[in-house]
């Protein structure tokens, strides 16, 4: 009984000490914090340290604690000061450890505190593992998957550059060389038994293109070592209302009787006539306001070899920089010194790289596109091109802005067209079946008055033919076409290509695209470094 009133008072003590340190520590003294020899450091947390669980003693239903924690008064947790303190931060009541300041020694940094464990496990007996007894497959076989992958995909590339290797056809066969043109010398160029021969005419060539070519110093010249083809306005030579009306002009040193087969004859009614009707569509114009008519406004330049050299297989350089404007159309071209097989597109054409001046952001393939073709079909109005070309393109520049080498590479096998390297292949055709069956033409064909079964006209010939005979090269620069070269609705197109008079829209039009041709000869010609032919020797 004396223990329990003992016990008794000794708790009444307790509460009045408790309720006297509630109201006099209700705030934290921040003024003793000024003592402190470090004024910026963190006070240190009264809170004691996390206890250990222990186990009850079975001879007292007292709780036991660690030694460490009874050294010192005890108190109740309502007597520490920091307590009810604001300040606390949430780490020192996450922490097992008491907070460390930074003034105090490193040593008691380094104070570690007793791992947490669970109340459920027992050191006596051991958490059993059955994981941990044996290796699982699939994780041997997770681990290894990875590197035969690897393996895999480094064979597999190997295997595949090896074979792409192999298979890269290559002219093998000794070449010759049949043209090197350094243009150093104009009179070699363009004099008698020069390199190249000026073409003149104003019909528009078959593909009723706008340019009429001349053989003006205007339009093409040699300067420097290098080749100018540079396009120029008709009305600064005749004057702009004489563009559109009541003139009649005719072009200077007209070459159609020496271009044209026959020298410009033909067969009519079984007689072999003079071709008159085309003669004057190819050497003169006239402008008249009613009836639409328009002299050609502009002037261009078309240089051939067709007089100096041709291949049949071989190689074929040329060093050059395209022309910017809208509507330019250069090309560096090859057509048969011999219609062989019958007039365009039977005996075949290599377009060795077409482009357009239209800029970057002209939408149909720009300046910085060029593309390489074949041309060719069993009859006039069929053309298996469509099959046969392909381009190449730098996205960010103009294949204006700097010299380029386009080159041809041409066997009984195979004909491939690239720029700077054969990395970047413009076409690649290999000669594996003949053209005919290459092209899927129809069985039948109109020939203006009846159906008539389609002939093949290589027949006789090989996988190579129509091209296994003799080309000889093409240099201009032509200027808006009717053939479809310039899509309609494309990039402000100022004429249709099937409008009553598409050349007079154009000229009309002069104002949109002529402020895009640059006025430095620099940057509106294209401009050639060097010509090379190669055939191979003995052919």
């Amino acid at each position: 009984m004396s223990e329990v009133n003992s016990s008794s008072n000794r708790a009444k003590e307790n509460d009045a000490t408790a309720g006297h340190s509630l109201t006099s520590e209700t705030r934290p003294n921040t003024a003793a914090s000024t003592a402190l020899s470090d004024p910026f450091a963190s006070p240190v947390s009264s809170r004691a340290p996390s206890i250990r669980h222990q186990p009850p003693s079975p001879s007292s239903s007292k709780v036991s604690f660690p030694d460490s924690v009874l050294t010192g008064p005890r108190r109740s947790i309502l007597t520490q000061p920091s307590a009810f303190s604001s300040a606390r931060s949430s780490s020192s009541r996450l922490s097992a450890a008491p907070y460390v300041s930074a003034s105090q020694p490193a040593a008691a940094a380094k104070i570690k505190t007793p791992r947490m464990r669970s109340h459920m496990l027992s050191d006596a007996n051991p958490v059993s593992k059955p994981w941990n007894d044996a290796k699982n497959p699939r994780t041997s076989f997770a681990y290894w998957i990875v590197y035969v992958i690897i393996f895999l995909g480094i064979a597999g590339g190997a295997v595949q550059s090896y074979f792409q290797y192999t298979r890269v056809a290559l002219d093998r066969q000794p070449l010759c060389i049949v043209l090197d043109e350094n243009f150093n010398d104009e009179d070699s160029v363009f004099g008698e038994n020069g390199t190249f021969f000026r073409e003149v005419n104003m019909d528009g060539f078959g593909n009723g293109e706008f340019e009429m070519t001349t053989s003006s110093r205007n339009n093409s010249f040699v300067k420097d070592s290098m080749l100018y083809i540079v396009p120029t306005l008709t009305s600064d030579n005749i004057g702009t209302d004489a563009v559109f009306d009541g003139t009649v002009y005719n072009i200077t040193g007209c070459t159609f009787n020496i271009t044209r087969p026959d020298n410009g004859f033909i067969t009519q009614k079984g007689q072999r006539v003079f071709d008159w009707d085309s003669y004057h569509r190819s050497c003169s114009a006239v402008s008249n306001v009613t009836a639409g008519t328009v002299i050609n406004p502009v002037q261009s330049a078309r240089l051939t070899t067709r007089n100096s050299a041709s291949i049949k297989f071989g190689r074929v350089e040329i060093r050059a920089k395209m022309p910017n404007g809208d509507w330019m159309w250069p090309a560096m071209w090859m057509l048969p010194t011999d219609e062989v097989y019958g007039p365009w597109p039977l005996s075949g054409e290599i377009d060795l790289v077409e482009s357009r001046g239209n800029g970057l952001r002209y939408t149909a393939h720009g300046s910085n596109y060029v593309q390489g073709a074949l041309n060719w079909g069993p009859a006039q109005n069929l053309n298996g091109v469509t099959k046969s070309y392909s381009w190449w393109t730098d996205k960010r520049k103009s294949f204006a802005s700097d010299f380029h080498t386009y080159a041809l590479e041409w066997t009984p096998d195979f004909l491939r067209i690239s720029v700077d390297t054969r990395l970047h292949t413009l076409l690649d055709m290999r000669f594996n079946k003949p053209f005919f069956e290459r092209g899927d033409f129809p069985d039948v064909i109109f020939n203006g008055s009846s159906l008539v079964a389609l002939q093949n006209p290589w027949i006789n010939g090989t996988n190579a033919t129509p091209f296994d005979q003799n080309f000889y090269l093409i240099l201009n620069v032509a200027v808006g076409a009717t053939s479809g070269w310039f899509p309609e609705g494309q990039g402000d197109k100022p004429w249709l290509d099937r409008a009553e008079n598409p050349v007079r829209d154009f000229a009309k039009g002069i104002h949109q695209w002529y402020p895009t041709w640059p006025s430095d000869l620099e940057s509106r010609a294209m401009i050639v470094d060097y010509v090379r032919m190669w055939k191979h020797c003995g052919t």
